[in-house]
């Protein structure tokens, strides 16, 4: 049997290529294990199984059984083959078997194997080259001829006939080698420049996944904090309600106690009022008249003075009945207050990671056009001067002011309240920024950050750099958030619902202070 025959004998006819873990069919077939295991899977929704060479039907889904022998004489048929070195061409005349190629002729336009290559022409016109594949791109689609050189003015390849009498004639020529090596050193330099810019861009990518991670990380992370903020929402909210609803029963229980006690004495005050009236029902019913004034000579005054201290209390209010007003509401209110107040001021300290900052204006900071409230806690813009002594650390050039609190670690927040018309900005700064110069002017340097408000407009600024944002103002508080670690400065418009505005992200390096600005008849309130 000849090397192609055996080939054909250990092939699947399923993928055509040689048996894979063969298995054999009840009918004698064989075929690759996953091959015949796909097929089987897809005429399992019908339930008629069949074998694909012979089309013998089974009654239910075939047994496969491992053929070994077949599978070994396969491994050693396929040891046996020649390496195709990874090119994947096969000869073009071995048509019962896939044998790889050896050369190509470009004037045959085919490949062949060592064993064709041997009785191949020899003629200067067949010329065998690597294998390759088309080999039609290789000759002239003109003249039929190979291809040799390159035309530099219209920039294809020819052959030697064009170069002699078609219509290159007279046009720059190179070698195909020599007009490939300049393309190639041209690719060089080209590539020299898109390297850098590839590492560039995988830099920039790593960057985006790191933020991508933080990003998520944050997300998983706040859920998380979000999640059992509100786990102690619902405890501590339940624990007040059990608390109200004991206060509530306490005080039913109370008037309920006083109200028995009532009840009880009117009981005994009607049987006493009973027992009298069957009495004196029974004189009143009696025929004899000595009976009947005897009665009233000797208990006349008991009779008496029974209906005068019934009249008597009646009328003086003894019995003082609980209503439904006792039960105190406002008391039941006041604590319901006071303990979702507490509960808020919780949720703030969880969410900020402190209760709200309390700070006081540094005097010695403040321009000279801007006044302070006796409890140093608002600016006022004002044309006078007011002659404030002058300080290291005031403000010459413009109407701003520092905190006297500083921070220098941790999670901090405050609220300012501002003018509802002109202009005011609020933000924080080094204490080492400028008081007298151009550069003092808060976010006009790299040692303050600042965010104004200009009539109806924020901006932020930093570095002289002004960004102006899209949120058209609707409230005049803002909240300003710090985590120094971090490096976060946020700023949060409270409004209904809550806007966040800006955030500035930057390694601090200093201590901070919160800082604040006033033009044009404006003030600016730290909220405590």
């Amino acid at each position: 049997m000849s090397a192609a025959n055996l080939r054909d004998e250990m092939n699947c006819s399923i993928c055509l290529n040689i048996y894979t873990d063969p298995v054999t069919l009840l009918c004698g077939h064989n075929f690759c294990q996953d091959c015949i295991g796909r097929l089987l899977n897809t005429q399992e929704e019908s339930g008629d199984y069949s074998c694909p060479e012979c089309r013998e039907i089974f009654g239910e889904r075939p047994a496969l059984k491992k053929n070994t022998t077949l599978g070994n004489l396969a491994e050693l048929f396929f040891s046996t083959q020649p390496e195709q070195d990874g090119t994947g061409i096969f000869c073009t005349y071995c048509i019962h078997s896939s044998v790889p190629a050896a050369k190509s002729c470009l004037n045959c336009e085919a490949s062949l194997c060592v064993d064709h290559v041997r009785v191949h022409s020899k003629s200067a016109e067949h010329i065998l080259m690597e294998p390759t594949t088309p080999l039609g791109n290789k000759k002239c689609s003109v003249h039929h001829k190979i291809l040799e050189y390159y035309c530099c003015k219209d920039g294809v390849c020819i052959c030697v006939s064009c170069c002699l009498a078609g219509e290159h004639k007279g046009h720059r020529m190179e070698l195909l080698s020599e007009a490939s090596e300049k393309k190639k050193e041209k690719l060089r330099r080209i590539l020299e420049k898109l390297s850098p810019e590839r590492e560039e861009t995988e830099r920039e990518a790593q960057r985006l996944l790191e933020h991508w991670r933080q990003v998520e990380e944050k997300a998983a992370s706040e859920t998380e904090r979000v999640t059992a903020l509100f786990r102690v929402i619902r405890e501590q909210l339940e624990a007040l309600e059990k608390r109200l609803q004991s206060d509530i029963s306490r005080q039913k229980d109370e008037l309920s106690l006083q109200l028995c006690e009532l009840i009880q004495q009117l009981e005994m005050k009607k049987d006493e009022l009973s027992r009298k009236i069957s009495h004196i029902e029974e004189l009143c019913n009696m025929a004899d008249p000595l009976t009947v004034l005897q009665e009233k000579e000797s208990d006349g005054a008991d009779f008496c003075r029974s209906e005068w201290e019934y009249r008597e209390g009646k009328e003086t209010g003894d019995i003082k009945v609980p209503s439904v007003e006792d039960l105190d509401m406002d008391l039941i209110l006041d604590t319901l207050i006071r303990a979702l107040a507490s509960i808020g001021t919780g949720i703030k300290a969880n969410i900020y990671g402190y209760e709200a900052t309390d700070m006081l204006l540094d005097v010695d900071t403040l321009g000279k056009y801007v006044s302070v409230s006796g409890d140093r806690k608002s600016i006022s813009y004002s044309r006078t001067d007011h002659g404030h002594p002058q300080t290291p650390g005031r403000f010459l050039r413009y109407p701003q002011a520092l905190s006297t609190k500083r921070f220098t670690s941790g999670q901090h927040h405050w609220e300012v309240e501002g003018s509802k018309l002109g202009g005011w900005g609020v933000g924080i700064a080094y204490p080492s920024i400028e008081r007298g110069g151009y550069d003092s002017f808060l976010g006009d340097n790299d040692k303050s950050w600042g965010l104004y408000r200009w009539d109806n407009k924020y901006s932020v600024r930093y570095k002289r750099k002004e960004t102006k944002l899209p949120h058209v103002p609707s409230c005049r508080r803002i909240r300003i958030s710090l985590d120094y670690e971090a490096g976060h400065l946020s700023f949060y418009e409270l409004s209904e619902p809550i806007r966040h505005l800006h955030t500035f992200t930057v390694t601090f390096t200093e201590p901070l202070h919160a800082a604040f600005g006033v033009w044009n008849n404006t003030w600016v309130r730290i909220i405590n």
